[in-house]
């Protein structure tokens, strides 16, 4: 019996958290029944149910409940609320005026609030959703498992501390595990504005990566940009393919921030030469290919405007600082090289994203 009620309940928080108008009405009866109750206290004995106890089940119900719902809630709560300050036998003093004016202000900011809701759900919903839309990106920009040899890793700061990006990364590992193929984007905008179209547009990259050539696929993606329709759905991106059993890469940029080669035997940063314009822009990107090899201790660093750009410097001072901040972060090894990067960018209005792929001893970290 207690595995029935157990089950019935899970159910009704599942269909709660759906959003449903069955799980709604129940939400909305409880409460009701709890104002009820609530009430009938207030007469009986005002002192232990007095009217501050309302605002309990006006917070719960803007927790709970959409906008609709939340309106019967607020107006019965209220009733019940001054029903009880009436009919009790407290003196109506100058300390109840101020709760019942406190009363009309909570509920006028509740239901404001509530009505401004763009997706229809109650705050706690609208917050689990956005929970899970940042950990679907998230999730999305997971490097698989690397061979022997080969280690990845990135760090990602948003705008603002903010858990929401207009930065993100999409990978891919062939079957066989000998093609490695990643893209940071950055799109147009920075922090929780920026997140919804950098969710939209990793889903559309993350079904085409693998499944189309470095180039068709930057062409694709920039259709899909264009029939967004919008001034401000453009992003830069680069792209990089790596065989590894071999080393050999190619790098294509959309204009993006060049990415930096290190070169373990002369323990220097260089700049990569692939140039191209940014996707969302022209029906036809200019974009030019850079290709060369991996040796044991090289890596390839990829970052975002945010880490480089500043108001006091231009971009290329910008480049300089970080080829001099990553040779510094190196001498710990490729390992934490990005989180060493990122702790040492100021704190900006742009997100920041660094990657780095590297190739390391077999067997070594």
């Amino acid at each position: 019996m207690s595995d029935g009620i157990s089950r019935r309940f899970h159910e009704r928080v599942l269909g709660w958290r759906s959003g449903t108008s069955q799980s709604q009405v129940l939400a909305l009866v409880l409460l009701l029944a709890g104002v009820a109750v609530s009430f009938v206290v207030s007469v009986l004995d005002y002192e232990v149910m007095p009217l501050t106890t309302y605002f309990v089940w006006l917070l719960l119900g803007m927790l709970l409940l959409r906008f609709r719902p939340l309106v019967v809630l607020t107006v019965a709560a209220s009733a019940a609320a001054v029903g009880s300050v009436l009919v009790s036998d407290v003196s109506f003093n100058g300390a109840r005026v101020s709760a019942l004016a406190s009363l009309a202000v909570s509920v006028a900011i509740i239901l404001y609030q509530s009505s401004r809701q763009r997706s229809g759900l109650p705050a706690a919903l609208g917050e689990a959703m956005l929970a899970d839309l940042r950990e679907l990106q998230e999730a999305q920009g997971t490097v698989p498992p690397l061979p022997d040899g080969w280690l990845s890793q990135s760090a990602m700061r948003s705008a603002h501390g903010v858990g929401y990006a207009g930065d993100f990364l999409v990978a891919d590992l062939s079957p066989d595990g000998r093609r490695l193929e990643m893209v940071l984007v950055d799109v147009c905008g920075n922090g929780v504005k920026a997140s919804p179209r950098a969710l939209q547009f990793a889903g559309a990259l993350g079904g085409m990566i693998g499944a189309l050539p470095p180039r068709q696929l930057l062409n694709a993606a920039n259709d899909f940009l264009l029939r967004q329709h919008s001034d401000e759905t453009f992003a830069t991106a680069v792209h990089v393919v790596v065989d590894l059993p071999t080393g050999e890469y190619g790098i294509f940029s959309a204009g993006h921030p060049p990415a930096l080669r290190w070169d373990a035997g002369r323990r220097e940063w260089s700049v990569d030469n692939a140039r191209g314009t940014a996707l969302g822009i022209a029906p036809d990107p200019e974009l030019h290919l850079s290709a060369g090899l991996l040796r044991t201790g090289d890596a390839l660093l990829f970052y975002t405007d945010g880490v480089v750009e500043s108001r006091e410097a231009d971009l290329d001072a910008g480049i300089d600082w970080l080829r001099g901040v990553a040779r510094q972060a190196m001498s710990g090894g490729i390992d934490g090289t990005p989180r060493r990067i990122i702790r040492q960018v100021d704190r900006g209005d742009d997100d920041r994203a660094v990657l780095i792929l590297g190739r390391t001893l077999p067997g070594s970290p």
